[in-house]
């Protein structure tokens, strides 16, 4: 990997843009190796080679229906009040079992003028056959007879060749391209993949992310509180979006700002694909992650024009990246989205980094003072046709509450100090069901 600018410890830091900071990490990072995964594990993760078919699916010309199998020509003519009647000549049932010829001088059973076979949904077409009648569409006249089997039946309706029939290959020809390296494989996909008697395949694995909260002030979610203290919140947040987005995460605790705990946990992390740290990269006297960052590793500090936060690092331990974002609850998140996301999606094969963008009307004012990129929590909705986005109360970069209450993030560009009610705004949109939703109701 290219070696990053090693800063002295001195203040100075770079000031650069949100997409910039984006690309910078995005160039050090590519899909992970592929390997063989049980099938189930497979759902969600990138197919890494393509899939062809060694088998036609189905892989037998079967019935689509419970009822007859017959020769279509045999029902021409019928109707309610003229019903054609047919000979029963033996069962065809499902499941791989043999059909049953009525006759036990019969070794095989096929269909020939005059006749019908009963059969089950998804058993094998007797010869001869070519349609299926539905039981709904016969009526069985003939009284059973000692053995139990029933030897008429009047046919109601006429068929087509082919009706009610699923020839074999219908779904998937033997021989066929089934599914592309690249395709995100989702349940239909796995089931493809079953049917053609796959039960592991080749994909991108889930990263392995480690993620580290730092601070002293900083105790576990169990903990009770002493003054000056808080709650560790950033890590589960974190941990539940590397889910969302398809990673493994693995909390690896609470660092001190002191070198040797910050290597301790470090050390923990020695296995990750990536590490996400929280907290002290900022400007004040006792954040010092940023001074260990640039003395244990390869980093650049970065001050990047984003609002909520703008502290933040990346780099290299041990040929491991990092990513430290900010320390407040909603400037991690909104850091995350915008520079971790992408990252975990390239390791997974991803070649869709971007969430879902809409454009919406604002409904009330922004101040967008600072020349900074602002992510505005904000609910979107759609009215008559248009999407509108309105900020939820409180943006404070602290107020955790300011993201349950809203859907999506208003980005206002940094060339505006202030977006006006009625302007035109992107909206980013993270849950696919909300972006699903919405896009439903404009149609």
């Amino acid at each position: 990997m290219t070696n990053l600018t090693t800063h002295s410890s001195g203040p100075r830091q770079q000031f650069i843009s949100v997409d910039e900071a984006r690309q910078r990490i995005l160039d050090h990072f590519a899909p992970l190796p592929p390997r063989r995964v049980p099938l189930l594990e497979a759902l969600g993760l990138v197919l890494a080679e393509s899939i062809w078919a060694h088998e036609p699916v189905p892989p037998f010309t079967n019935s689509a229906m419970d009822g007859y199998a017959v020769r279509a020509a045999d029902t021409v003519g019928a109707s309610p009040e003229h019903s054609v009647t047919l000979r029963v000549i033996g069962e065809a049932p499902a499941g791989g079992a043999r059909a049953r010829p009525h006759s036990h001088n019969a070794d095989s059973l096929a269909v020939y003028p005059g006749t019908a076979v009963r059969i089950m949904t998804g058993a094998l077409l007797p010869p001869g056959a070519d349609a299926v009648v539905r039981f709904e569409e016969t009526d069985e006249i003939d009284t059973v007879n000692l053995g139990g089997r029933r030897e008429i039946v009047a046919v109601r309706r006429p068929v087509l060749p082919g009706e009610n029939v699923r020839p074999a290959g219908e779904d998937i020809p033997q021989g066929s391209l089934v599914l592309e390296a690249g395709t995100v494989l989702g349940p239909a996909h796995l089931g493809i993949l079953a049917a053609l008697g796959q039960t592991w395949v080749l994909a991108h694995p889930r990263p392995r992310v480690a993620i580290l909260a730092t601070g002293d002030e900083v105790v576990p979610p169990d903990q009770p509180l002493q003054p000056g203290q808080i709650r560790n919140s950033n890590s589960i947040v974190l941990a539940a979006l590397v889910l969302q987005t398809g990673g493994r995460p693995h909390l690896i605790g609470i660092a001190s700002d002191q070198d040797a705990d910050l290597e301790r946990h470090f050390h923990l992390a020695r296995d990750a694909d990536l590490i996400l740290t929280s907290g002290g990269v900022s400007q004040g006297d006792y954040d010092r992650v940023k001074e260990f960052l640039r003395r244990r590793g390869r980093f650049e500090i970065w001050q990047v024009r984003i609002k909520p936060g703008k502290p933040m690092a990346f780099g290299f331990i041990d040929e491991t990246p990092v990513i430290a974002l900010p320390g407040n609850p909603v400037a991690s998140v909104v850091a995350f989205l915008q520079f971790a996301r992408p990252a975990l999606l390239r390791l997974l094969g991803r070649n869709e980094l971007e969430p879902v963008r809409v454009r919406a009307t604002l409904t009330q004012s922004i101040d967008n003072r600072g020349q900074r990129r602002h992510f505005v929590r904000a609910q979107i909705e759609a009215h008559h046709g248009r999407l509108f986005v309105t900020p939820v109360a409180n943006q404070g970069s602290g107020v955790l509450t300011g993201l349950t209450r809203g859907n999506s993030l208003a980005v206002i560009p940094e060339e505006w100090s202030e977006a006006p009610p009625g302007s035109e705004v992107e909206v980013e949109l993270y849950d696919l069901t909300t972006a699903a939703a919405l896009l439903a109701k404009l149609h």
